[in-house]
């Protein structure tokens, strides 16, 4: 029997989130040990007449991919690589992990290698045009395990509740709650489309950015889940200001803290970090990763806590994220990098505030418009 609450997940990502139909190549990425999702995925794909392709990773390889390939090796690109950003019509990847630090001890100008070759950087703009277009769509889910429920300091019983509600399956139709999220989040991104400036002020933050003319996007189960968040990419060289951030980011399971950073002209000219800053100016040496790709406001106050989880994290009410490197063609973003970046602040602090063309839209958490 298959587990009533992945069974009602399973729903939501084939109904709602990828309105998979009938003929469509659906892939499905995940830890191995995800056995269960994977097949209650299954179940809801073959009743819509669709066909899947499962590839479950196994415990060990990445980091051994890592610690003894050449550099040949870490920029060979293979045909299934390929194959999910040219020939799948839905991606459902199940994010879960059985060790979040497994990469601690890689060297981060490896993976910065990886990332960097062209191909795999055309094979990202492939990607990025067909779910613009809406020719491949894809979504992240979580799937409770030890491993984030220690990072997120519970137990797995309590941690698996956190991710129930945070997707609504403790509601007897989440379809329903997500779409309500869809038709509350239309007139706040209706505002936001005529904006060009945001300005925050925060905790040792005072911060300018273009967005004249990007477009803002609606996040509402149909690219993560759980989700909630609205975003767009700032224009590329009227970044202007410093902003601290709250929270610890997260970057292949090692912990930078205390982040600063100050922009001049759309580029960071100062970052300092009180742990981690050798990583953090590993990651700023990545082409284009000096540049803002995103800008955020997360929406979902049923997540109440960081977790050290950036798939729950970047969606937790009352806070902002920005985004180094990458950003998303569907805002206007024109910053192409190998890596985007999320990192937190805390917004429910007093004094934060965010200003839009110099009217007060958000204060402490929330918003005013």
């Amino acid at each position: 029997m298959i587990n009533p609450n992945l069974e009602k997940l399973a729903k939501v990502v084939v109904d709602y989130s990828l309105k998979v139909e009938k003929g469509h190549l659906v892939g499905i990425n995940g830890p191995s040990f995800a056995v269960d999702m994977f097949q209650a995925l299954a179940a809801e794909i073959m009743k819509k007449g669709a066909h899947f392709l499962i590839v479950p990773s196994l415990e060990g390889i990445t980091e051994l991919k890592y610690k003894y390939s050449t550099d040949e090796q870490l920029e060979y690109v293979d045909y299934f690589e390929r194959g999910v950003y040219t020939e799948l019509d839905r991606l459902i990847e199940i994010r879960a992990d059985y060790n979040p630090k497994k990469l601690s001890c890689i060297d981060p100008k490896k993976i910065a290698i990886a990332r960097a070759v062209p191909e795999r950087k055309e094979l990202m703009k492939i990607f990025e045009k067909r779910s613009s277009s809406g020719e491949l769509r894809w979504i992240v889910i979580p799937y409770p395990c030890h491993a984030y429920a220690q990072e997120a300091n519970m137990d797995l019983f309590t941690y698996t509740d956190f991710v129930n509600k945070s997707l609504f399956l403790d509601k007897q139709n989440p379809i329903e709650h997500w779409q309500n999220m869809q038709k509350n989040q239309e007139s706040i991104i209706a505002y936001l489309n005529n904006v060009e400036e945001i300005h925050v002020i925060g905790n040792d933050t005072d911060l300018t950015l273009s967005v004249k003319g990007r477009k803002w996007v609606n996040c509402c189960g149909e690219r993560n889940l759980p989700d909630g968040e609205v975003y767009t990419g700032p224009i590329e060289n009227k970044v202007n200001g410093h902003i601290r951030f709250s929270y610890p980011g997260i970057y292949f399971g090692k912990e930078i803290e205390d982040i600063y950073l100050e922009f001049k002209e759309g580029e960071v000219v100062k970052a300092t970090a009180q742990k981690g800053q050798e990583i953090l100016n590993e990651i700023l040496e990545i082409e284009n990763a000096r540049r803002l790709g995103e800008f955020a406001v997360g929406t979902n106050y049923g997540i109440t806590r960081f977790t050290k989880n950036i798939l729950f994290d970047e969606k937790l009410g009352g806070t902002l994220h920005c985004a180094l490197g990458l950003g998303f063609e569907k805002t206007g973003s024109k910053n192409q990098s190998p890596v985007h970046w999320d990192i937190l602040k805390d917004m429910t602090l007093p004094g934060s505030k965010i200003l839009a063309d110099g009217k007060l839209i958000y204060e402490e958490g929330k918003w005013k418009i």
